[in-house]
């Protein structure tokens, strides 16, 4: 039965059917034919799923994400950046980076961030001397921070399904988010010297104080987010409705830069992308609910344990799963699926659920940035106008340093804890 459920729905999905739909059909089809699940319970299952009040926060965040991609907060968070690093050997795509990590703080959407940053950046970066490799490969790869670093959907949706708390997911993903975005930097900086680039006279602490306070309201909703949950002001649910609402006052009154017949617009394109997420999260608690309901999860937990297999070769393993499942899938649609399967075993072997969501993302970043499916590389190609190729190799060097993360990451877990654990105790 296991065999025919995974069969059925990968045979879906390289036949072309989308991966909400392949969710559901695969499930259900198993269900008719291999069980007496109830299939006519199944509706019930999936509005009881939907009817949580986390998930609340998921189209505010794509609204508040939306509101400040439309309008000018991304040039002159870009501005900021290129103020405190544009100075460094390899500053213009050191700013990206930073910029991209900025972004991806108020966006929470690794796509948004790609379009926001690099539809700026990447004609400076060329303009600047730099190889178009600089250009594309900064800017595709930094936008997968999107969905690391706080306020994160992706970790909305794992912590619905893994039962966690969405406030200390969003505190576990704050340190790796940085370490990473570092790490990307100083590949960059390294890279940027080799090539013979030189550093140039700072920025005056005067004008970088005068971009500071240009990008100073979209900076805030980062301190209005983090600081609101960590103060105990609000909830995570409650961050994103006062992040959509104050997004709104920015993007329309003090920046001015949309009209209110620009609303109808964002809006619609905020409604039809939380649809695309409820849509998948949907079809994916009927598959979750079914290998519940069946004790699948719990027979792989005993078949791993009884096979003595400890938590390294399990995080190698999990690794392995999460990267493949990430260049074909949405992500998601990866937590949905693989959650009920893997979390009860890296409970079992002592690993711990916030921890394990963090390893969990940062393998959605990668999806993210690796062929044939990564979003983000179709994205980049089509504001460079670039071929698919060309952006892979391109994306390599600081796809390889994301994976290294990834491996520190896994195996040092004090990274991912230390901050929520800090903020909301052991």
């Amino acid at each position: 039965m296991i065999a025919s459920l995974f069969g059925l729905l990968f045979g879906l999905m390289l036949i072309g059917v989308p991966v909400a739909i392949s969710l559901g059909a695969s499930t259900m089809l198993t269900a008719l034919i291999f069980t007496d699940y109830d299939l006519l319970g199944v509706t019930s299952h999936v509005f009881d799923g939907l009817n949580k009040y986390s998930l609340m926060a998921i189209p505010m965040f794509v609204l508040a994400g939306a509101f400040l991609s439309k309008g000018s907060a991304s040039s002159r968070i870009i501005d900021f950046a290129k103020s405190v690093v544009g100075h460094l050997p390899g500053g213009l795509p050191i700013a990206a980076i930073f910029a991209s990590i900025i972004f991806a703080a108020v966006s929470g959407s690794s796509p948004a961030t790609v379009v926001a940053i690099g539809s700026v950046m990447y004609g400076a970066i060329k303009q600047a001397g730099y190889p178009k490799e600089y250009a594309i490969g900064t800017i595709a790869t930094a936008g997968s921070l999107g969905i690391l670093i706080p306020p994160s959907i992706v970790f909305i949706v794992y912590g619905v399904t893994a039962e966690e708390s969405i406030g200390k997911l969003f505190m576990a993903g704050v340190v790796p988010g940085i370490m990473i975005g570092c790490m990307l930097m100083f590949v960059t900086y390294v890279g940027a010297r080799r090539l013979g680039f030189q550093a140039t006279e700072p920025a005056p602490w005067s004008e970088r104080w005068a971009k500071f306070k240009d990008a100073f309201w979209a900076l805030m909703l980062i301190v209005i987010v983090i600081g609101g949950i960590y103060g105990g002001i609000f909830t995570p649910t409650e961050a994103g409705a006062a992040s959509a609402v104050y997004a709104f006052v920015v993007s329309f009154f003090i920046y001015k830069d949309l009209k209110l017949k620009d609303l109808y617009r964002i809006l619609l394109d905020s409604a039809l992308t939380t649809s695309m997420i409820f849509f998948i999260i949907a079809n994916a608690m009927i598959f979750s609910h079914f290998l519940t309901d069946e004790s699948i999860p719990r027979h792989i937990t005993e078949m791993i344990l009884n096979a003595n297999v400890g938590p390294i070769m399990f995080l190698v393993i999990v690794n392995i799963l999460l990267f493949l499942m990430g260049q074909f899938m949405e992500p998601s649609s990866v937590v949905m699926i693989t959650v009920p399967l893997l979390l009860p075993i890296a409970t079992a072997l002592g690993i711990d659920p916030i921890h394990f969501g963090v390893v969990m993302v940062v393998n959605m970043e990668l999806g993210m940035i690796t062929p044939p499916v990564g979003l983000n590389l179709f994205v980049a190609s089509g504001i460079t106008g670039l071929s698919l190729k060309d952006v892979i190799m391109a994306s390599l060097p600081w796809s390889f340093t994301i994976l290294l993360g990834l491996l520190i990451i896994t195996y040092i877990p004090q990274i991912s804890l230390w901050l929520p654990n800090l903020m909301f105790g052991t």
